[in-house]
């Protein structure tokens, strides 16, 4: 009798073990704009509800994450997203949003609901084959979808050129360059790719980004210049500027603007999403 009890129970280990539902827990796979997204913590499944590591989804929408206190508080452009761990209740842009099922701490990560997320960013949520995947709107610009970003630098010999992909990336830099670019200015008197060939006072090329289309030409490009100052030297002049190449036309710009630029490069990389296409550095 204790035989086929043991038997009897070892077989439903392998039906529940190997059933879609458990399946689904320990092996759900992300995907946002068909990159798979690596997560340090695996998603779960919790009350039908495909649970999620907060910061690195967000990070691909196109978001900042800020937490202080169990609250944390999204941003992109302008939505902003306040929830609290254990709550039902979220605030976004002040309205209050109920969660069927809370946000939770888990192995130090911050687990909420996939499809409430992404669709708080307007994107679109499929899932198939124990994969989910996130759809983001791709950029428009004068009635033409970007495709990538193509960002080129230049150091002391030679230069790298990096394609820089996933909606939400192309979307987040070019509102920074668009929202903060301040009044014109005229075209400096020394400006040049080579931070070590411009004199004090000059300016030099930290980075180009040239917005593309499907076919790979430029529908808007950005350049963004640094002032070069000596040690202990301040100088009057602006920091930071940016030049709009396709209107021709120079603009003050502003570190707290330019820091998140390069901020958002970091992200993309670290997250899969800038690859090198070319490289002249010996």
């Amino acid at each position: 009798m204790k035989k086929i009890f043991s038997s009897v129970f070892l077989v439903l280990i392998l039906i529940i073990s190997s059933s879609p539902a458990y399946a689904a827990q320990a092996n759900i796979k992300i995907k946002v704009d068909g990159k798979h997204v690596v997560t340090d913590v695996n998603p779960e499944t919790k009350n039908n509800r495909t649970m999620v590591p907060l910061r690195v989804i967000s990070e691909n929408l196109g978001a900042t994450v800020n937490w202080s206190d169990s609250q944390v508080t999204l941003t992109k452009s302008n939505i902003r997203v306040i929830l609290k761990l254990n709550s039902n209740t979220v605030v976004k842009n002040g309205q209050k949003v109920l969660l069927d099922v809370k946000p939770y701490l888990k192995n130090g990560r911050i687990f909420v609901p996939l499809r409430f997320l992404a669709e708080t960013f307007d994107c679109n949520v499929d899932y198939k084959d124990l994969t989910v995947n996130v759809i983001t709107k791709p950029l428009v610009i004068n009635g033409v979808e970007v495709k990538a970003i193509l960002y080129e630098y230049h150091m002391t010999m030679g230069g790298v050129v990096e394609r820089i992909k996933g909606n939400a990336y192309i979307e987040e830099m070019y509102n920074i360059f668009v929202k903060n670019k301040g009044s014109k200015v005229k075209e400096p008197l020394n400006f040049t790719w080579s931070f070590h060939s411009t004199i004090p006072g000059g300016y030099y090329k930290g980075g180009q980004f040239d917005f593309i289309d499907q076919e790979g030409k430029s529908i808007k490009q950005f350049d963004l210049y640094t002032l070069v100052q000596t040690f202990g030297e301040t100088l009057p002049d602006p920091k930071v500027l940016i030049y709009d190449a396709t209107d021709d036309q120079w603009y003050l710009f502003n570190d707290a603007s330019s820091n998140s630029i390069y901020q958002l490069i970091e992200t993309a990389s670290k997250n899969g999403f800038k690859t090198i296409i070319e490289n002249t550095v010996p």
